[in-house]
């Protein structure tokens, strides 16, 4: 941990994204990048599934988290809020450990700050608003850094980023984008083929991309 903390000390918006954050405007979010250990896969980080039938986002993977409220003191109490409504995180089961710079969702307005921490005392969580969340997971590092689960995904858009195909999720978008500048933050990353690409549905089945280590495929946008 402590290679990805130094390095996070002098982190900045353009390490997770290409998209400039705008000074103002823009709807205050965060999103909780929790790690833990288990005994039997090693380090972990935990991420839920979408619902298939929500609005927006529907069936991808993501970071718990959502919209700030007037009550939140700051962005790690807006991630912990969220955590708890959306899996039952017991808030006094995780240590804070940094702030990530603030990165811009276009699609939605919303501005989010990722809060990495610490699972130091895990427990079980599940989806408490089914309608919302589909599935949560503790997705193993060692199998986010293997090679075979590693691939890029190309929207209609032209929107290229990076993704991971790990126990049956495809993460992709802002979450993977934020996965991805982490892992090779930590010096966690391992050489995996750049040229492996699947195209993602059309933006009728699968919602616009996030901000995030993204790039236009110039092919596409010609």
């Amino acid at each position: 941990m402590q290679p990805l903390l130094t390095r996070l000390g002098t982190a900045r918006t353009e390490d997770f994204t290409q998209l400039r954050t705008p000074e103002r405007g823009g709807r205050e979010s965060a999103v909780l990048v929790l790690l833990g250990e288990d005994t039997r896969t090693g380090p972990d980080v935990l991420v839920l599934q979408r619902a298939a039938t929500l609005r927006n986002h529907a069936g991808q993977p993501a970071f718990p988290g959502g919209a700030a409220d007037p009550e939140d003191a700051d962005a790690a109490a807006t991630a912990l809020r969220e955590a708890n409504e959306e899996v039952g995180l017991d808030v006094g089961s995780v240590t804070l450990l940094a702030e990530l710079p603030r990165l811009w969702i276009p699609v939605s307005d919303f501005v989010v700050t990722p809060v990495l921490a610490w699972w130091h005392a895990p427990h079980p969580v599940h989806p408490r608003e089914p309608a919302e969340v589909a599935h949560v997971a503790r997705l193993p590092i060692a199998e986010l850094v293997d090679p075979d689960n590693r691939v890029r995904v190309r929207h209609p858009s032209g929107w290229i980023g990076p993704a991971f195909s790990v126990r049956g999720m495809l993460v992709w978008g802002f979450t993977a984008g934020v996965l991805s500048a982490l892992l090779d933050m930590g010096g966690w990353s391992r050489p995996w083929p750049h040229q492996r690409m699947i195209e993602l549905p059309p933006t009728g089945a699968t919602p616009a991309p996030s901000a995030g280590t993204d790039e236009a495929d110039e092919s596409a946008v010609r």
